[in-house]
């Protein structure tokens, strides 16, 4: 022990006596590790970052993907309507409960009763009365929502999450049991989720409010979903039991589907004979949901994911390159210091003890440069986040070391000394003691300008590589700006309009709808303005087509992606047309239905 502690003494005394090569030595250590480090932070608070909720573990999602397939070769289910959902919790004992939320939440407009204020958009998520309880979420005031709130005849209640509460209301206690007005329909606030809940699914926009799945026909009128047997809109997770076993549970859940589709669903006649054949293909996996579950274009995880492993790749060359630069100087240090190695040999020092307190030397560097690289990480992950998410309002993501994190950066410490410690060490003593006393330590011996012509080599390649990498990348993202959208985009400023409350007539939207495209065009420096449902180069709606006058196959149904606009609209985005006209505003209700298609329709 005491000869451990006199080693390491005298190296950092070692350390000390140079102590420009043990700085640009721990700076480029902290650098390399550092960035890395800060990738995998966010890595880890994206993707790998269990749910904060009690036990995860134990979560479980009936289905995986984000859609529904009823025929075609591949039918994996991730979505199902509500009396899919019931048919399949009970048919589940292995599960303490299953619990049930629509996929991307609702704006709503939300008002507090009696106050003198507009309502305020709420992203607002239909879920089922277990939802919290199964995840296993506690509240931070009051009570959260129970199997009896999501009873057909229930008093209308909501849970606010604690962000919402916090940062629109103050925190303000007289908030609970209070009135809100609902999209016109008042609802009681029964509670508030705890702080650092955000929900099931990890995304820049959750959900500031919890409203029982039964209340949603109260808000959504004759669009409501809750009985539709076909129509998919809610996902299911399901908390395990202590002792059950998963295994049996996909198959006996894909037979229940299966049975469901073929003697339950209302699918149209014409639909069930493609829909029996392909029954064999229509399958439900159950995956573990601990870290939450995953959203094509609303979840961070799969926005971000594949850009982070990206980014983690190319910190990992980095670091490599910085290894090598590291290795270099410690070889030009051995080097320099053969003389004092081959007197050491001469005097009977051992090889190994020689090379293991060179090992020892580097890990200490490589120590230093980790601890040096945590700080690094904190600011380049929150660097990182305040580039990505400038324009967002709020991030859900935890810049601060995890214990994950910690221990990936102690590996990366630990790794990177070995890496860079070991051959130079070992070259050091590849010299005969009295060729090395005669050249007084400055030749460099064949095995060492090998070992470092190798490391140039390594460092160049790797540069060359990213370099040309992130020029390639430019290259590509230019031509993605340049390349034609089919319309002019020069000129063009997107705004979007907050969902009105559902007390709006259709027409008093219309009225306030040609207002607001009045109004808009009417602006200084305004040419003209249009109205539409979707953004085109974000979403659209998508319907199957079918030609009148030709029979209905089912096997060669095609779709086709759909956007309801304004008179103007197309002309105000540069649409030349190839035939035909635009539209007018005589084209309304009281006149024949009119469409504009591109050519890939023709």
């Amino acid at each position: 022990m005491w000869a451990l502690i006199r080693g390491i003494v005298h190296m950092l005394r070692s350390l000390r006596r140079t102590p420009g090569f043990s700085l640009a030595t721990v700076g480029v250590l902290a650098l390399g590790t550092g960035g890395t480090t800060a990738v995998f932070t966010l890595i880890d608070s994206v993707m790998l970052r269990p749910l904060p909720v009690s036990d995860p573990a134990r979560l479980y999602r009936i289905g995986d993907g984000d859609d529904t397939v009823a025929t075609g070769r591949h039918g994996r289910w991730g979505l199902f309507s509500f009396p899919l959902y019931e048919r399949l919790k009970a048919g589940a004992p292995e599960f303490e409960d299953v619990t049930a939320f629509d996929w991307g939440g609702t704006l709503l407009s939300v008002r507090r009763q009696g106050a003198e204020e507009a309502g305020r958009p709420v992203r607002a998520q239909y879920v089922s009365g277990s939802y919290f309880s199964t995840l296993g979420v506690g509240a931070s005031s009051g009570r959260l929502l129970a199997a009896d709130d999501d009873r057909p005849a229930a008093p209308p209640v909501v849970v606010l999450s604690h962000r919402l509460w916090q940062g629109v209301y103050g925190a303000d206690p007289s908030l609970l049991g209070s009135t809100m007005v609902v999209e016109g329909h008042p609802f009681t606030v029964v509670g508030v989720a705890a702080p650092g809940f955000f929900g099931e699914t990890v995304r820049a926009d959750p959900p500031g409010m919890w409203i029982p799945l039964q209340q949603e026909p109260l808000i959504a009128g004759d669009g409501s979903l809750l009985q539709q047997s076909i129509s998919p809109w809610l996902f299911a997770i399901g908390r395990l039991r202590d002792v059950a076993p998963i295994a049996g549970v996909a198959p006996r859940l894909t037979g229940i589907l299966r049975r469901w589709i073929q003697y339950e669903a209302d699918y149209p006649a014409n639909r069930m004979p493609d829909i029996v054949r392909e029954l064999s293909n229509q399958t439900i996996r159950v995956v573990p949901a601990g870290t939450g579950i995953s959203l094509a274009g609303l979840s961070m995880r799969d926005q971000y994911g594949p850009s982070l492993r990206i980014l983690l790749a190319i910190c990992g060359l980095v670091l490599v390159v910085a290894c090598a630069n590291v290795a270099n100087l410690l070889l030009a240090r051995a080097v320099a210091r053969r003389a004092q190695t081959a007197v050491r040999l001469a005097l009977g020092a051992t090889r190994r003890r020689i090379v293991g307190e060179a090992l020892a030397e580097g890990m200490l560097l490589a120590a230093a440069g980790g601890a040096a690289g945590l700080l690094v990480a904190a600011a380049g992950a929150r660097l990182l986040v305040a580039l990505v998410f400038q324009s967002s309002q709020f991030v859900p993501i935890a810049t601060t070391p995890s214990p994950v994190v910690l221990a990936f950066a102690a590996g990366l410490a630990l790794v990177t000394g070995i890496g860079f410690g070991t051959a130079p060490a070992w070259l050091a003593t590849r010299t005969d003691p009295i060729d090395a006393l005669r050249g007084q330590g400055r030749s460099i011996g064949r095995h060492s300008f090998r070992f470092r012509t190798a490391l140039l080599i390594v460092q160049l390649s790797i540069s060359v590589a990213v370099v040309a990498g992130a020029a390639m990348l430019e290259r590509s993202l230019a031509n993605l700006q340049r390349q034609d959208v089919g319309y002019e985009v020069q000129g063009r400023v997107l705004i979007g309009l907050k969902r009105l409350p559902s007390t709006y007539t259709p027409e008093r939207l219309s009225a306030l709808y040609h207002d607001i495209e009045r109004r808009l065009a009417s602006l200084p420096g305004v040419r003209g303005a249009g109205l539409a449902l979707t953004n085109p180069l974000y979403s659209s709606w998508s319907e199957t087509i079918l030609v009148a006058g030709q029979p209905s196959n089912p096997s060669d149904e095609a779709s086709a992606s759909w956007n309801r606009v304004s008179a103007d609209y197309l002309q105000n985005l540069g649409v030349t047309l190839a035939r035909g006209r635009l539209f007018a505003e005589t084209d309304n209700e009281t006149t024949a239905p009119v469409a504009i298609v591109n050519e890939a329709f023709v």
